[in-house]
This record gives structure tokens, C-alpha cells and sequence, in this order.
């Protein structure tokens, strides 16, 4: 298929979170839609939302060659931007919050193998320009057989 048609295929999603000496991961079923050089994976996060469990997130991670941006919808609203040696702004709302923050990408690293590929990244967290927590992400994503 060539290149600059977009075609989608299920996938599962493993994302894991180290900040503070705690792991949180999550592993869900999802969507990936290639378009050119760009991968967008959607899924949804349940529960995540203030109302708990009826207040799912929708995902979406837009990865390129050297960036990555994690954009969430639903009972929270988010956009995070991840590119190695740079700081990218970005915000957070909910119906009880929202600021400005931005990410200080230390490193990050994209492999790719068929459609299974593998992202990780180190970022130190502002909000309020004043620093809230160093961050190490791995993102998984593998295509899940068609049934």
C-alpha cells in the first residue's frame, strides 16, 4: 500500500509511567491510523475522568520521526508535546482546573518494527514554569491479529 494512504488497524497499547519511584500502567485495545510519515494512536482511558468510571478519555498520540504529542478528550482535556532537548508548552483542563504547562524532553526514542513499535521517553514536568516531576514513559504498541 502506498505510503500516503491512510490505512487503520486494531492494535493493543501498553503505556507505563515511572514518576516518584511508582509504576502505572495501562493496557488497552486501540486504533492506529497511519497517514504518510505520521501514526496516530486512539484509544480510551476508562475511568479517568472526575465522574470515575462513566468519564472515559479518548486518547490520541500523534507520533513522528523526532516528536510526540498525546492530546486526551472527554472528562479531562490535555496536550502534552515531547521532542528530545526541547521544552514544548501544553494544558490540562477539567470542569475543576486547568494551567498551562510545558515538558522538558531529556531523551527520546522511537523504534519501529512492521507495525509494532516501541517509544520511550524521559521528561521533566512544569507547571506554572516551576518544575512538578521527572517522568520516564514506555509506550508499546503491537497490532493485534484481525479475528
Amino acid at each position: 500500500m502506498p505510503d500516503n494512504q491512510p490505512h487503520k488497524y486494531g492494535v493493543s497499547v501498553t503505556l507505563a509511567s515511572l514518576h516518584e519511584g511508582e509504576t502505572s500502567v495501562l493496557s488497552v485495545g486501540g486504533e492506529a491510523v497511519q497517514k504518510g510519515p505520521q501514526l496516530y494512536i486512539r484509544f480510551e482511558e476508562p475511568g479517568q475522568g472526575p465522574e470515575g468510571p462513566a468519564d472515559s478519555v479518548r486518547t490520541t498520540i500523534k507520533i513522528l520521526d523526532e516528536e510526540l504529542r498525546i492530546i486526551r478528550h472527554g472528562g479531562v482535556e490535555s496536550e502534552q508535546s515531547f521532542r528530545s532537548g526541547h521544552r514544548l508548552p501544553g494544558f490540562y483542563r477539567s470542569p475543576y482546573t486547568q494551567f498551562n504547562l510545558s515538558t522538558e524532553t531529556r531523551t527520546l526514542g522511537i523504534s519501529r518494527q512492521g507495525r509494532s513499535l516501541t517509544v520511550k521517553w524521559e521528561y521533566e514536568l512544569y507547571m506554572y514554569d516551576e518544575p512538578s516531576g521527572q517522568f520516564a514513559i514506555s509506550l508499546h504498541i503491537q497490532e493485534e491479529p484481525k479475528r
